[in-house]
């Protein structure tokens, strides 16, 4: 059994340590107010309760166990002298509280937040500089910054304030890149004017130096889209063309078919060394915040302008497919299934069905999806039902913006972004209550309305931001052209932007409040109006301010965890509710529920439609390889139910054995390790695993309570 020091490293459980405390609290007092037995007795029951948890517990859980049994003895003196101890050691600790975290991560023994990101390597030193910088943002945040409510609440996990470790500074969250307009016209990185490319190959070039410098300027994910390098396969086409005909000329032939046929293989050529540009360069890439660009790429044939460019297009996205289906090289020159792009591919008309023009590409995106877990779907009939007749890529893993018009009535959604995230303890809320409806319906306005609070800090922080404080955002075109100087704030009002209140534990909060889950058709109903009242709210929100709020299904990796923890230190193991190390994601249907892919997928389609600031469905597969069938059967069905889902499966190896089949999550002394069925290869550092996380695939592993959901996630086909 392990326990979490304060620095974040872990220990192991030693109840010497708790009986010592005990000893020291109890010879404080003149007359010893609790016998030697009853220390051990105290100790005892606190080894146990902690044994129970099942996950490693904190120093400050042990410590308020401690306090509580000293109380249940009855040794009422003794109790309020280690309370004062603990206070004013507390007092002596926060005298500066960042020095001993920052230490332990240059150490490497800071096991939370060795496991906080799931595609960051905290042994690296470019991953270390981010997270020591974060730890001082989140210092001069929780002192300085942000309200005492907020920052209060956040550490009770009533609320999660995402992302504080870049709060200082004056960022935003996700966006989509307007890649179209820096290709056509121009843009300037690194202050060299960069003109409009020559060629395919050029473009995908200067695409990788643009999605490296949006990375390093804001902390979520980008999306680009592949239609915006499609005009560039005819520049390239016309450019061989010139250059076969000299050729061709030189050589005394003339044959206009034959021209055709060595200008289109050299074209070919050319998409796969593109293709591969962007694969391997977003795949190697290191960024300021010490990872690959968190990067999603958007497959959709019906953003092509014309039909040349939509087969040109078609042309990109089978490139890109084989590409991702054949994986990148590890250091031991096996192919694996590298985190990122994230690829999001678009189901349409004229690609869903045997026998339409482009469901070759459907195919191939089938085997893709089956061995390396992308690419995503996006349904273009329901996304332009929700979304005013319109289709266009989420940002990074799954937010989502609003469909906004120009000053000509023009929809607009490249160069558009969010400001940030807060996310809303559903479960809290539920527990608060006990169970008494009314009460519900009162603390939930209570938590809204400091969700407020906490959302308007952020965008704040972001109001006055000059343009100058990224150039590549602000003034050369990935989200807008604004004059240098020139605050952003327009930019901020009016619904161009978004900010977004998350939720999570939709599934605990109804089970709680009406004893089953919202699968039940006697507690859906409620699930739905908990998603409206907040739906409600964001509308109420922005009437009073001008800014645009939306209902965003946070994805919550290591919050999960955090959660838990917290709900059990609040309220306790309820079974059902708070027994596990996670609270389930955003409305998603609980991980151990068992229920078929079609099922789920029709049953969060009426969630995902009022979670309009982005959301993602998923269905957990076997190995489908050797079935792409019924693979293709589940992309048709998300394709007439649900706007966006993904198919989750497992793509493993061991470098140790070479075994490529699922590597096991195994237990051992209350803590969760992976281990190869084959070898039993327990070093992290000589395998690959990769998992779909929460709406992007992971690498680098997934503290407790995310490991402990991956374990118990059924199957659904």
């Amino acid at each position: 059994m392990k326990v979490i020091k304060r620095n974040g490293s872990e220990v192991d459980f030693d109840i010497q340590k708790i009986i010592q405390a005990m000893r020291r609290a109890n010879s404080s007092v003149v007359n010893m107010e609790m016998t030697e037995e009853k220390i051990n007795e105290a100790a005892e029951y606190i080894a146990f309760k902690c044994e129970k948890m099942n996950r490693a517990v904190s120093v400050e859980e042990i410590q308020d166990m401690v306090e509580n049994q000293i109380m249940a003895s009855g040794a009422f003196e003794v109790a309020k002298n280690y309370v004062k101890y603990r206070y004013n050691r507390s007092l002596i600790r926060k005298s500066n509280t960042t020095d001993d975290k920052i230490l332990s991560l240059i150490e490497c023994n800071n096991e939370e937040v060795k496991q906080e990101n799931s595609n960051k390597n905290p042994v690296v030193n470019s991953v270390q500089r981010d997270y020591m910088a974060g730890e001082v943002s989140r210092d001069l945040t929780n002192r300085i910054l942000l309200p005492k409510e907020v920052v209060e609440a956040h550490r009770d996990g009533i609320i999660h304030f995402h992302d504080s470790d870049y709060y200082a500074q004056h960022m935003h969250n996700c966006d989509l890149v307007n890649l179209d307009d820096m290709l056509q016209n121009g843009t300037v990185i690194s202050e060299t004017l960069i003109e409009k490319p020559h060629s395919f190959s050029t473009a995908c070039n200067i695409a990788t130096q643009i999605i490296a410098q949006v990375a390093s300027n804001q902390y979520g994910g980008q999306s680009i889209s592949l239609t915006h390098l499609a005009p560039f396969v005819q520049i390239s086409r016309e450019k061989i063309k010139g250059e076969v005909l000299e050729e061709f000329s030189e050589l005394g032939g003339t044959d206009e078919s034959k021209i055709d046929s060595v200008v289109e293989t050299r074209l070919r050529k050319e998409i796969e060394r593109g293709v591969q540009t962007i694969q391997y360069q977003v795949v190697t890439l290191m960024t300021t915040n010490g990872q690959a660009p968190f990067l999603t790429v958007f497959l959709y044939l019906n953003e092509a302008r014309n039909e040349r460019e939509k087969k040109d297009l078609a042309l990109i996205i089978e490139e890109t497919l084989k590409q991702r289906y054949r994986g990148v090289k590890n250091e031991a020159g096996v192919w694996i299934t590298p985190a990122f792009p994230k690829l999001i591919y678009v189901l349409e008309e004229d690609n869903i069905r045997e026998g339409t023009e482009y469901f070759y590409l459907t195919k191939l995106a089938a085997k893709c999806s089956a061995k390396r877990l992308v690419p995503d779907y996006i349904s273009e009939k329901k996304m332009k039902e929700l979304k005013e007749g319109n289709c266009f890529p989420v940002m990074g893993c799954r937010s989502c913006l609003n469909p906004w018009k120009d000053e000509n009535g023009n929809y607009k959604f490249y160069g558009r972004f969010n400001q940030g995230v807060v996310t809303i303890n559903l479960v809290d809320v539920a527990l608060s209550s006990g169970k008494d409806m009314d009460k519900f319906w009162k603390i939930f306005d209570e938590r809204l309305d400091l969700c407020y609070v906490a959302l308007m800090a952020r965008h704040e922080r972001l109001k006055g931001t000059l343009s100058d404080a990224a150039p590549i955002l602000w003034q050369n075109g990935a989200i807008a052209r604004l004059k240098k100087g020139e605050p952003i704030d327009k930019l901020l009002y009016g619904g161009y932007s978004t900010i977004s209140l998350g939720y999570a534990g939709l599934c605990e909060c109804v089970r709680y409040m009406t004893g089953n889950s919202h699968t039940d058709p006697q507690s859906t109903q409620f699930a739905l109006d908990v998603m409206k009242y907040m739906n409600a709210a964001c509308d109420k929100w922005y009437e009073e301010t001008n800014i645009k709020f939306s209902i965003y299904g946070s994805p919550i990796e290591s919050t999960t965890y955090k959660f838990a923890k917290c709900l059990q230190k609040r309220f306790g193991v309820i079974e059902g509710v708070t027994d596990k190390g996670y609270i389930t994601n955003s409305y998603h249907v609980n991980v151990t529920e068992e229920i078929d892919a079609f099922s789920k997928l029709k049953f969060e389609s009426q969630f995902q439609s009022l979670s309009s600031g982005g959301a993602i469905s998923y269905v957990e597969v076997p190995n489908m390889q050797d079935n792409l069938d019924a693979v293709i059967s589940v992309m048709q069905f998300i394709y007439d139910n649900i706007m966006y889902a993904e198919l989750n499966t497992k793509s493993d190896f061991c470098q140790n054995c070479g075994y490529d089949g699922e590597i096991q999550i195994v237990e051992e002394e209350g803590k969760l390790l992976w281990e190869c069925p084959n070898c039993g290869n327990r070093d992290q550092d000589k395998m690959n695993v990769a998992r779909r996380t929460c709406g992007y695939i992971g690498t680098q592993y997934w503290n407790q309570g995310r490991t402990q959901e991956i374990k118990e996630r059924v199957l659904h086909l």
